[in-house]
């Protein structure tokens, strides 16, 4: 029985990843410096801003998947926040690949999630793919970051991907609780122009995905986990207000107010651009939700 260790496993993806893990029959471990914990999970502690981490996680994994990382949207950027948004991604992968390597573990392999934000906060025709290079903007340059240590890995022997997540659909929390709280209420309507497309993934693909990784040793590098349906903002967040039988407000809340809400990461929600999922399809992967209405049916049904 191999054992996979996910760090911020008590996160919304790390908790459901971890129960798909255990019904494959792996043993998981979940190495967090919450007290949160997941039912019928061993975890491991690790304080990461001390440099500490228990020895006995890194010892007893055979592939790690590294999730951790603070959210990207749940605060303004200041200069500390981007502090802390690089440090728990960037930091933490430095802190397992110092202890691998002192400890000697051979790794089957080192899976780290990442982000569409690679290809930065802009709206253009052009579909996004892997051999396209980060953008310079300060999502491209922190998702650049991020899968530079992913890779460091392969110095270790083992195999390394990288998954560039687009947003990532729940029944609870995230991006789209949010929204649909708004919807229920009645608020919804486009950002924007909303004109820009809307990368999204359901949650049970993101983890199919994860866990394609796991067992698919041909998996190397990196690999959008985007859905295929390619949707604009507006008729995202219309199709959140069908689903829930709310109105949708036709003025769209206006860039300016955006900004001076959200600062700067308020580009993260005023842009975007088509993602192509071909690789992970043509690698063998195929998506339970195929477009972003069936995810929402799945999801508010």
């Amino acid at each position: 029985m191999e054992t996979i260790l996910i760090t911020g496993g008590t996160g919304v993806v790390g908790r459901h990843l971890s129960h798909g893990l255990a019904e494959k029959g792996y043993k998981v471990c979940i190495l967090s410096r919450s007290e949160t914990k997941v039912p019928g999970i061993r975890h491991y502690f690790w304080d990461p801003v001390r440099n500490k981490i228990d020895p006995e996680a890194v010892a007893a994994a055979d592939c790690i998947i590294h999730l951790a990382g603070a959210n990207i949207g749940e605060k303004r950027w200041t200069k500390k926040r981007k502090q802390e948004l690089y440090d728990s991604r960037i930091k933490t992968g430095e802190l397992i690949l110092e202890n691998i390597r002192t400890s000697g573990r051979k790794l089957r392999a080192f899976i780290s999630a990442s982000a569409t934000g690679y290809y930065g906060m802009t709206t253009s025709g052009k579909i996004y793919m892997e051999t396209d290079e980060a953008a310079p903007d300060f999502t491209g340059e922190l998702c650049r970051q991020w899968e530079n240590v992913a890779d460091r890995f392969s110095e270790t022997g083992a195999r390394t991907v990288r998954i560039r997540s687009g947003v990532v659909l729940t029944r609870r929390g995230g991006a789209l609780g949010r929204i649909s709280t708004l919807a229920r209420a009645g608020l919804a309507s486009a950002l924007g122009t909303g004109k820009q497309y809307f990368p999204w993934i359901h949650v049970d693909d993101i983890c199919g995905i994860y866990i394609k990784a796991v067992e698919d040793t041909s998996l190397n590098g990196a690999f959008n986990a985007v859905g295929p349906g390619h949707i604009t903002n507006r008729d995202f967040m219309k199709a959140v207000a069908v689903s829930l039988n709310k109105p949708f407000i036709a003025p769209n809340v206006p860039s300016y107010v955006m900004r001076l809400v959200f600062g700067e990461m308020a580009g993260m929600l005023l842009e975007g651009s088509r993602v192509s999922p071909e690789k992970i399809i043509s690698a063998g992967y195929d998506f339970r939700f195929k477009s972003a209405g069936d995810a929402l049916k799945d999801l508010f049904g």
